[in-house]
């Protein structure tokens, strides 16, 4: 059955990685310690990146939606003007937040493997 096949191709996507004995001389295997970090000193920086990512993918969402909705026509002028000073203040918030952790926004950019980065490379 179709199904079966999509459940078990997740359950085998989301297995974990079975823990080493051995030497860490693969190349999959250096990938992983670099990014499990599990220093105590280190928590409260880690859980700030990870709560900021979540915040700065939401402000994606939310910035491309509103640029869609004006591009249709369904705001009037002070929504738009509302909608962009509220984006502005949170990206600067952002901003002040990853500099207060001693993060970028280039920091927030997750990898994930073979389907690239989590939000979009900004230019310029």
């Amino acid at each position: 059955m179709r199904l079966d096949d999509v459940a078990r191709s997740a359950a085998h996507a989301f297995d974990l990685l079975p823990a080493s004995d051995g030497e860490r001389g693969s190349r999959d295997e250096s990938r992983l310690a670099q990014r499990l970090r599990t220093d105590p000193d280190t928590v409260e920086r880690d859980l700030m990146k990870l709560v900021l990512t979540i915040v700065e993918l939401l402000r994606q969402l939310m910035e491309r939606t509103a640029l869609n909705r004006v591009d249709q026509g369904d705001l009037d002028e002070e929504q738009e003007e509302r909608i962009g000073m509220t984006l502005m203040i949170l990206h600067e918030r952002m901003t002040e937040l990853c500099d207060r952790y001693g993060l970028t926004m280039e920091d927030l950019n997750l990898d994930l493997g073979p389907l690239g980065s989590l939000l979009p490379r900004q230019d310029g």
